[in-house]
């Protein structure tokens, strides 16, 4: 996840990408937007993700970003011909399709293996894909010495790729009763995930800091991105003493089984001639358990259950789809699509997140029209990575804390997200002097904290049956929001401004292009930005409202319930079955097997 947010740095190399190919305000807009459809258009990594393991849709993303973005790095380096924009478009598509595979085959996967957990765990991946812009900026200045742009390019093409390669076969799903057993469920590795993540940040932003007063040799970049490898290589650590807890686990509990087994003892009770046996009560009690298990074993038909099957049986889809089942349930993917809830909260994101996306992508642009040097615009492009960062972990972490304690909505969180971000546009808007700085960490927190929200949302509204299709469908709002606000407001503003204006700078290998001074380039475009976040602010109180009682009750307590009736689960003190723990854990290992093998 750390190596899968290359799209967030876009707006470090769009100088280059504008002057070598020639383009105006508006045509690199429309890069952009092709960009933003890429990263977030997931429709086709979620069907594949449903039918196959998730090895191959980190195969395939792997395989789209290193083909897409190469085909990119050799148009802007000049060595291929000049494509036409629509070339160009499909390269950088495909280059940015490779991070919705990633982000499917990773997230959903662990959401799937820890659904009692999802806000933390969506907060803590979506976290590092925040700060993945200012690792990509440490390591470019380490690789290639931040000579020039076009290196950048390079550098997302191979890297996210490699690390897809890496890994591939890490990410899979678990089987119940390592997920479920004991020290696996606690909340301690998340935790540990959550201070090293912080750990990251906090040397990120020192580098910020010092690299913005001291001029630094490439050997200096070479020898301070040592730190930064070994932070991210520390997470390992945590999987390797969480596996040792469980091998110890299972060990006892093996122990333990092993005594169960020794002959029972015979203990005459003294004053009377009846001769019990000491594990009477316990074989008892067996017996009723096992007479009770034909009841516990069959689930009761539910409306979601009778539409399960609607990947095969598209005619019961259609006729089911205006008939939802309960909040919470698992909807199909058409009962999903249609519904009030789901259209609401699409709105509410294109309004929100596609306001936030349209200053990251200017931002080179805002910093040169109000006269900031390029080292302050790279700047403000690691600060929002870092507080994008932020966003996340915080909306992640917080909202579960605030849901479990206070019952307080997550669209009510959505909401002040919202109004929040507003004040970074404004700032951009009236160019208020060395406010830049701000503005750039107030967006990048807000556009951080609106994602875990929102996927949040999803799973716990819609269910997690079909849950790869509907997370990659809500984040479809983004590219939306950034063709609206990004290419037909900024970008038609900005180049009006700039033919107004009639000043030709002089970019890459000394070509011309039109650019825009001034605090007007982007005033009127960033005012409307803000009322229409504004207005998805007073949308998203409608799904507060709808979903108000929902989010009193226990929005988790079917997974409480699956736990405690499903075979395999952990039992009352969190531990494996002791009667039967290898047998359990054999069998979910197969199933698990099974379904990451499936389609293999």
């Amino acid at each position: 996840m750390s190596a899968s947010g290359a799209t967030y740095i876009f707006s470090t190399y769009s100088n280059t990408l504008k002057s070598s190919l020639g383009y105006d305000q508006r045509t690199l807009n429309t890069v952009s937007f092709f960009k933003d459809l890429g990263a977030n258009l997931g429709v086709f990594s979620g069907l594949i993700n449903e039918v196959t393991p998730p090895w191959v849709v980190l195969a395939i993303g792997a395989a789209m970003n290193l083909s897409g973005y190469l085909m990119v790095y050799l148009a802007v380096s000049g060595h291929t011909s000049r494509p036409p924009l629509w070339l160009l478009c499909v390269y950088i598509f495909v280059g940015a399709n490779s991070q919705s595979f990633a982000n499917t085959g990773a997230l959903v996967t662990c959401v799937k293996n820890f659904p009692e957990s999802r806000g933390v765990v969506i907060g803590i991946l979506k976290g590092f894909v925040g700060l993945s812009g200012a690792v990509y900026t440490q390591l470019y200045l380490a690789f290639y010495g931040g000579e020039d742009a076009e290196s950048l390019i390079l550098l997302i093409a191979w890297l996210p790729a490699a690390m897809s390669v890496v890994f591939v076969h890490t990410i899979r799903y678990m089987p119940l009763p390592r997920r479920r057993g004991g020290q696996e469920t606690s909340s301690d590795p998340f935790f540990c995930f959550l201070y090293l993540s912080i750990a990251l940040a906090s040397f990120l932003l020192v580098m910020i800091v010092v690299q913005k007063q001291v001029t630094f040799s490439r050997d200096a970049y070479g020898l301070a991105a040592l730190p930064l490898f070994i932070l991210l290589l520390m997470p390992l650590g945590v999987v390797v003493k969480q596996e040792y807890k469980i091998f110890r686990e299972r060990q006892l509990d093996a122990a333990l089984l092993a005594a169960d087994d020794t002959p029972p003892s015979i203990t005459v009770v003294s004053g009377a001639d009846d001769v019990q046996l000491s594990n009477t009560k316990k074989t008892e009690q067996d017996n009723k358990k096992t007479e009770q298990e034909p009841e516990t074993l069959t689930p009761a038909p539910t409306s979601s259950s009778s539409s399960s099957s609607c990947m095969g049986r598209f005619g019961g889809c259609v006729k089911t789809m205006f008939r939802p089942p309960a909040r919470g349930e698992d909807y199909t993917i058409l009962q999903a699509l249609v519904s009030i809830d789901m259209l609401v909260l699409f709105i509410a994101t294109i309004c929100g997140v596609g306001g936030t996306l349209t200053a990251i992508d200017n931002m080179g642009q805002i910093g040169q029209s109000l006269g900031y040097p390029s080292k302050s615009i790279n700047t403000f492009v690691s600060l929002i990575s870092i507080w994008n960062y932020a966003g996340r972990v915080t909306a992640g972490y917080a909202s579960e804390i605030i849901l479990a304690k206070h019952r307080v909505p997550r669209p009510l969180l959505l909401t002040f997200v919202l109004l929040l971000a507003c004040a970074g546009h404004l700032l951009i808007a009236f160019g208020v002097t060395q406010s830049l700085y701000a503005a750039s960490v107030i967006i990048g927190f807000c556009f951080g904290a609106q994602w875990p929200l929102v996927f949040a949302i999803i799973s716990e509204v819609f269910g997690l049956k079909y849950y790869s299709t509907l997370y990659n469908f809500g984040g479809m709002a983004s590219p939306v929001g950034s063709y609206v606000l990004n290419v037909r407001v900024a970008g038609r503003m900005y180049d009006a401004e700039a033919a107004r204006q009639r000043n030709v700078g002089v970019g890459v290998g000394g070509k011309h292009d039109r650019v825009c001074l001034g605090v007007e380039c982007f005033k009127r475009s960033f005012l409307l930005i803000t009322a229409a976040t504004v207005a998805g602010a007073a949308v998203s109180l409608v799904l507060v409202w709808r979903t108000w009682r929902f989010y009193k009750g226990d929005i988790y307590a079917r997974f409480r319930e699956e736990q405690a009736e499903g075979g395999g689960g952990a039992g009352e003190d969190g531990r494996l079955p002791v009667g039967q723990p290898e047998a359990a854990a054999a069998a979910a290992e197969e199933e698990a097997a099974a379904v990451n093998g499936r389609k293999g």
